[in-house]
């Protein structure tokens, strides 16, 4: 298994915000996480890429326990992220972001910083063609020596992405990728999830409140209510279970 994590549970105080949580990912699969406002799914996110530390369980990946390692760590030992509000530099170009990512992957130093070394200059060159390469894949390379704030919002997303996966993770962790998005930008950024996913075979965990996208990508989907799982299954089984009708419906509406 690629990635597992076995009964995490935290507390913010005396705040029980996640309770045994557990989950496992292969490689090359597509997981959804859904719940309502405030259930903890970003919180999860948080938990598994270093942001805050369990208060207890365990968080595994390719078998090495990843708990306590500094979020930059996990990041170059594989798992990638975006967030639910952008967090883009927004007076640097769109290349400079996605190239800023690849440095995770840099080994000529300090020496070759300073001196420009051959090394520099053929992993600076690498760098540069990655960022084209991925900037094709989410069709924002017409973009790339513009200036992050002056994109359009979807495009922006865009950007986002890029860097996530300039950093070459094993999974990739997409926090409401289409927020903000009208139907149309929904529509591209599906089909933009399908064709990395496809290209690059990750494995993705994917949180997301329009459930039609959720439905369609996704092979396993959890639901999350006050921080504990109450049904996972294939999105026809979530579909019908009453106790996510629930949640997202409440009782007194599918009593009457």
């Amino acid at each position: 298994m690629l990635l597992q994590i076995k009964n995490m549970t935290h507390y913010f105080g005396g705040l029980r915000a996640v309770h045994e949580y557990n989950l496992g990912i292969d490689p090359g699969q597509i997981i959804g996480l859904i719940g309502p406002n405030g259930a903890g799914k970003t919180t999860i996110f948080n938990l598994i890429t270093g942001i805050y530390q369990p208060t207890e369980g365990t968080i595994h990946l390719e078998g090495r326990n990843i708990v306590g390692l500094q979020s930059h760590r996990i990041a170059a030992a594989g798992l990638g992220r975006t967030f639910q509000n952008l967090c883009l530099w927004r007076h640097m170009t769109v290349l400079e972001h996605i190239k800023m990512a690849r440095y995770s992957r840099i080994t000529y130093g300090l020496i070759g910083a300073f001196f420009c070394t051959m090394k520099r200059q053929m992993e600076e060159a690498a760098a540069e063609e990655k960022a084209f390469e991925l900037m094709e894949m989410v069709g924002i390379a017409q973009f790339a020596g513009q200036m992050v704030l002056n994109l359009p919002y979807g495009a922006q997303r865009r950007v986002e992405l890029a860097r996530a996966l300039a950093t070459e993770p094993k999974v990739l962790f997409l926090d409401e990728p289409t927020a903000g998005m009208n139907p149309e930008e929904l529509i591209q950024m599906m089909e933009i999830i399908r064709i990395m996913h496809k290209k690059l075979n990750l494995a993705i965990f994917l949180i997301e409140h329009r459930l039609k996208m959720v439905m369609e990508l996704c092979e396993r989907i959890q639901t999350l209510v006050f921080g504990e799982i109450i049904a996972e299954g294939t999105p026809d089984q979530i579909q019908n279970n009453s106790k996510v009708i629930e949640a997202y419906l409440g009782k007194e509406t599918m009593e009457t």
